[in-house]
């Protein structure tokens, strides 16, 4: 697929990293040459506006089959879609970054007004982060949530600690619901895909899938996650921290907002129902003393700027040392170094951004539901074709590192071992590494 992306934002940096192995990627920007970053990437550059007519003419826009919108401005991304359209019959794919906008292009009253010239996706990043870091709170313990066939089956992962029943046992030897596999481990920020042979680790991350509901007893039986989540303290009032505190009251949670803008401060009280804001900077100890900000059952950091993230959570780590902190990173790399210092849980909008593209380009059978540990691995949602033969599991030749980890078999839920059989027009949920999702779609699609 031909593919044309406009920004050399670090967004745009992304999707190009992960697309450009398979799909021929232009890229175009205003600047002279590309950032240094982008050198080791086998892609095209246009230098050019991507709202102007000539500039994407030039990066034969006509032949390409879809327009990716990630420059640094909103305005220009939404404007840059709207040209592309009057020139080809493309899809686009536009990113934003304010509440705004994003409503104005995907409220049901633009239903209305439809055009020719509409921009087909409209991404938002901070929205789909904020549903993340609520999934990780609600299942305490959690570091990743999350949840397939409407909640029916789940993913969670956890941190083993040194008084796990799980601790230094194979994981055939493992006790948990039977409902439940073991689909991935993380030691040394390094994922891979276990054997039955393989002994889980003090520290190891592991990743569990299963139905909801073995899920949920695992939690509450390994785990101990029994005690709801009840205090939070939002440590940065934007986007993220106003969509989140709606959220956690709906769910009856007590939340504290610390936010340093005094017209910031205002809109939150305005708007939010029983939060209490507080104005402050989450890096003043004395404010976190004195406002108890250690006793709330989780923190979560969520200014826009990763090093004041880090101190904020330092500082209230600190405070309360036997509580959750959840904290906002800009990448993948930069959340393996917060996860060293011993944050809880570094998560970034970002990842959340790049699974919904990925869904977008790839095929229609075939949908990337989750990226696990920065995008190390991937859960693959595929539909086996109706010329399917009817396969065992254990039959199945995997030449890569995969697991079917649940079968959705029209409404019932299978969690597959070696004797289940496959039939034509299952779903299955496989989770597999990054680099192997390709030849796992082979072998099915």
């Amino acid at each position: 697929m031909n593919i044309l992306i406009y920004g050399t934002t670090e967004l745009g940096y992304m999707v190009a990293m992960r697309l450009y192995q398979e799909h021929s990627i232009t890229i175009i920007d205003g600047l002279e040459k590309l950032p240094e970053k982008f050198n080791a990437l086998d892609i095209s550059f246009i230098n050019g506006n991507g709202a102007d007519i000539d500039a994407l003419e030039q990066a034969d826009l006509k032949n390409c089959s879809l327009f990716i919108a990630c420059g640094k401005l909103d305005e220009a991304n939404i404007v840059a879609c709207w040209t592309a359209k009057k020139i080809a019959d493309i899809e686009t794919i536009c990113f934003i970054r304010t509440m705004e906008l994003y409503r104005n292009l995907v409220s049901p009253r633009q239903n209305r007004y439809q055009t020719r010239y509409d921009i087909d996706t409209v991404i938002w990043p901070e929205q789909l982060f904020t549903q993340d870091i609520f999934r990780i709170i609600s299942v305490p313990d959690a570091l990743d949530v999350e949840y397939f066939a409407e909640g029916r089956a789940k993913l969670f992962e956890y941190r083993i600690k040194e008084n796990s029943t799980l601790c230094d046992t194979r994981v055939m030897d493992s006790s948990f619901p039977s409902d439940v596999l073991i689909v991935g481990i993380t030691r040394d920020h390094n994922l891979f895909i276990p054997n039955g042979s393989t002994v889980i680790q003090m520290d190891d991350k592991v990743i569990f899938m299963g139905t909801g509901q073995a899920l949920d007893n695992l939690a509450a039986d390994i785990f101990q996650s029994t005690t709801n989540i009840k205090t939070a303290v939002l440590i940065g009032g934007g986007s993220v921290g106003f969509m989140l505190a709606r959220q956690l009251e709906q769910a009856k949670i007590r939340v504290k907002i610390i936010e340093h803008d005094e017209a910031r401060c205002n809109f939150l009280a305005d708007n939010l129902e029983k939060s209490i804001i507080l104005h402050g900077d989450g890096t003043d100890l004395e404010l976190l003393e004195g406002e108890s900000i250690g006793d709330a059952d989780v923190t979560v950091c969520v200014t826009n700027n990763d090093e004041k993230n880090l101190l904020c959570s330092l500082l209230v780590r600190q405070l309360g040392e036997h509580k959750r902190i959840i904290t906002r990173v800009s990448n993948a790399k930069t959340g393996q170094l917060f996860e060293r210092v011993g944050i809880d849980v570094a998560v970034s909008p970002r990842n959340s951004a790049l699974t919904e593209l990925l869904n977008r380009v790839q095929a229609r059978d075939v949908n990337i539901l989750a990226l696990v540990e920065g995008g190390q691995g991937e859960v693959l949602r595929l539909v086996l074709p109706d010329n399917f033969t009817e396969t065992k599991v254990m039959d199945l030749k995997f030449e890569v590192q995969a697991v079917i980890g649940v079968v959705k078999r029209r409404r019932e839920l299978i969690i597959p071992h070696g004797d289940t059989v496959l039939q034509a027009g299952d779903q299955l949920k496989i989770f597999t590494m990054a680099e192997d999702a390709e030849a796992v779609k082979a072998l099915f699609v």
